[in-house]
């Protein structure tokens, strides 16, 4: 399980600096031919493991409900988002992954509930849904290079 919080990690550095590296006008801007930008995936995969992780083991979330209803699956990007929801979003790249494995270390997720995924990856237990996560921001960070790709093309 270590070794996939570190790789976690990573790509939480990687997605950190899409997000502090990239033009805002580029982060929030949707290309031709896609319904999401690089902002929201960035957000997205921030709430995504609270709904894999403590929405199925039945516990609380730990960041807003308000932002995971605004970014789970099934959403699409809705305007700017305010600095303040930047700066919370920045911040929980890092802290939010520190926390799972903490609350994992301490056995918080023993309630897991069962969870078909999209691609029919069934999550039996908290280590398949850390793993599916891993894959899941994998997924994403390969969305937003394509993303980068079509703004450039986009110019």
């Amino acid at each position: 399980m270590e070794k996939l919080f570190d790789i976690l990690l990573k790509n939480r550095k990687i997605l950190y600096d899409h997000l502090h590296n990239t033009p805002k006008e580029d982060l929030f801007r949707v290309p031709k031919g896609f319904n999401n930008n690089i902002w929201w995936n960035i957000a997205h995969v921030v709430v995504t493991p609270q709904l894999l992780l403590y929405g199925l083991s039945g516990l609380d979330f730990t960041i807003e409900k308000e932002l995971i209803d605004k970014y789970r699956k099934g959403t699409f990007p809705e305007g700017e988002p305010s600095k303040q929801e930047m700066e919370k979003i920045s911040a929980y790249l890092f802290s939010t992954v520190k926390l799972i494995q903490l609350d994992y270390s301490h056995g918080k997720f023993k309630n897991f509930k069962e969870y078909m995924t999209s691609p029919k990856i069934a999550l039996a237990s908290p280590e398949d849904a850390i793993a599916f996560n891993v894959f899941h921001e994998g997924l994403h960070l390969g969305a937003i290079g394509a993303l980068k790709k079509a703004l450039e093309l986009d110019r």
